[in-house]
């Protein structure tokens, strides 16, 4: 990640253009940016269809045609059956649900947890800072994937537990952005401003140090659930998330591989489909970095709650 989406909103000196909101700014970058908006086009569509999966797919994901099991593209399936005769189609459309359901509510859980340790730690600093910069460096010893592959096998395979055991895994990377951020705020004066006049550690940090520290933690939650989506596909892969019959495309591209010669579109297909969300998360993040460069914004940026 860039120096850039490590900083809160900052200041330039000099610059005259008129201040922007978040909100605005983010509209205005899609209009500009055609990787931004195709990105969120391609987000979009993976909503819909995960939201509409059960009306959309032709044939339930987990009914078997045994008469046509490992048939190739046909008017009847449009991508094919696997080896128990399921639609492909149905079964991709389906696998949508706990990639972006896993995604999002484990960054949640990493952004609930990670970001008041961070900012904690940032603002009070001492062993408090201390305390916090030993379990994360603990923490960021261990890859990710591994992380939440203990926490699975631990806890056992289910939603519920892939969503806290990636939510964790993501945890260090909120702390370390939300205190690096709050150690640059901390010190503007406007927040000893607001200490000055009795206000409490909890007002200024909810309602000062905050909304300035959000545009980074944006960057990275988006950033974050292209991550998220890859390690629910990685488990799945290894048979430790999504069970069968229920699909998903880790445990589909799983499938497709012990068939790769003869129907390599049972792995590809997913493959696919995985790869443009991440695709399509990565590049709405990498243009919200470039929007909210804090060498772009202006004094007024910063907001003096």
């Amino acid at each position: 990640m860039s120096d850039a989406a490590a900083l809160p909103i900052a200041t330039v000196a000099g610059a005259a253009d008129p201040p922007v909101g978040i909100g605005q700014a983010i509209l205005r970058t899609l209009r500009s940016d055609p990787g931004a908006a195709l990105g969120c086009l391609f987000i979009a569509i993976f909503a819909l269809t995960a939201l509409l999966a059960p009306w959309i797919s032709p044939y339930e994901p987990t009914a078997q045609h045994i008469v046509r099991a490992s048939e190739g593209p046909s008017a009847h399936f449009w991508l094919g059956t696997d080896d128990f005769g399921r639609d492909l189609l149905s079964r991709i459309i389906h696998g949508s649900r706990p990639a972006l359901l896993v995604g999002v509510l484990s960054v949640l859980v990493a952004i609930g947890l990670g970001v008041p340790v961070g900012m904690l730690a940032g603002y009070h600093l001492g062993w408090v800072d201390r305390v916090v910069g030993w379990v994360v460096d603990i923490m960021l010893a261990l890859p990710s994937l591994l992380l939440a592959l203990m926490v699975v096998a631990l806890l056992g395979a289910s939603t519920g537990v892939l969503v806290l055991a990636i939510g964790i895994s993501h945890v260090p990377i909120f702390v370390r952005l939300a205190r690096s951020s709050t150690m640059v705020v901390r010190n503007l004066e406007f927040v000893s401003q607001a200490r000055s006049f009795g206000a409490s550690d909890l007002h200024i940090l909810r309602r000062h140090i905050l909304p300035n520290i959000i545009g980074p933690l944006i960057i990275m939650g988006t950033l974050s659930i292209a991550g998220a989506i890859r390690e629910e596909a990685s488990l799945s892969f290894l048979g430790l998330g999504v069970q069968a019959p229920h699909p998903s495309w880790g445990n589909l591209i799983r499938d497709g591989v012990a068939d790769i010669l003869e129907s390599p579109h049972l792995a590809i297909l997913p493959g696919i489909a995985l790869t443009l969300a991440v695709l399509a998360f990565n590049m709405v993040g990498d243009s919200l970095r470039d929007m909210l460069d804090p060498r772009d914004l202006t004094a007024s940026d910063v907001k003096k709650k």
